[in-house]
């Protein structure tokens, strides 16, 4: 397990790094939607804990989607007038900020439902309206060896953090933005605060997928318990390929708009 915590972030941060430089900051960010940090933490909360208590995490990582959501837009909005360091430290001041607050909020599917719909469905309002240069330099290889290496540095403290504060904290760090917090330091320090705001509403958008598979685990592990684990990753394909529209029209736009 520690292998596959080590292994499966920095690749998929490689995997979105090739994504962004080769197709754009759009389909870099729908590609993060894809539950590969949540999902190998209530995997292995499942394991260690029981289904029942990864299901009821599960309800607490689909409200932790509005605390993801207004780190994604708190950054993106911060980047456009300050570096990197303020930035992060205020995205992440509101991302716990918020995480504090949901985990006073009594669990409830219905609650949690609720509030990652209000933060998907307001999102596409709130970013920066920017115009990222696509054709900017692209991030060197360095550069892509330390965002992996955080990358696990920064998986490794949730899940250690997951596995011994219970269900109600266990889902709340499981969207913790690791990824989100690795993918827009660097893209600012490499490709600009345009580029990351675009890559951030993007991450957004991806978070359908995200949301639809915690939402899954959350019914579905106490009846059908490893089958659940399926069932979710498969629906959450099918809704990153519904939003798969939305992504190609925020690139063709962007394209329009650097002709």
């Amino acid at each position: 397990m520690l292998m596959l915590k080590l292994l499966l972030i920095p690749g998929f941060l490689l995997l979105i790094s090739l994504a962004g430089k080769r197709w754009g900051p759009s389909v870099a960010g729908w590609l993060s939607g894809l539950p590969v940090v949540v999902g190998p933490i209530l995997f292995f909360l499942a394991i260690e804990q029981g289904p029942q208590f990864a299901a009821q995490s599960a309800v607490a990582a689909l409200s932790a989607m509005f605390a993801m959501i207004a780190f994604c837009i708190t950054y993106a909005q911060v980047a456009q007038r300050a570096n990197w360091p303020l930035a992060l430290t205020v995205s992440l001041a509101v991302w716990a900020v918020l995480a504090l607050v949901l985990s006073l909020i009594p669990s409830s599917l219905t609650f949690s439902i609720a509030a990652a719909a209000i933060a998907l469905l307001a999102a596409p309002y709130l970013f920066p309206d920017v115009q990222p240069v696509l054709n900017g330099p692209a991030p060197k290889s360095d550069k892509l060896i330390w965002r992996m290496l955080a990358g696990a540095a920064l998986t490794l403290l949730v899940t250690m953090l997951a596995s011994t504060v219970g269900e109600r904290w266990s889902g709340l760090l499981a969207v913790f933005p690791v990824l989100g917090s690795v993918m827009a330091v660097f893209s600012q320090q490499t490709r600009g605060p345009a580029f990351t705001a675009a890559l951030l509403r993007a991450t957004a958008t991806g978070m359908y997928s995200f949301s639809a598979f915690c939402l899954v685990l959350a019914v579905a592990l106490p009846s059908l318990g490893w089958w659940g684990f399926m069932l979710g990753v498969l629906i959450s394909l099918g809704m990153l390929l519904i939003t798969k529209r939305l992504v190609l029209h925020a690139n063709s736009r962007t394209t329009l708009a650097q002709e």
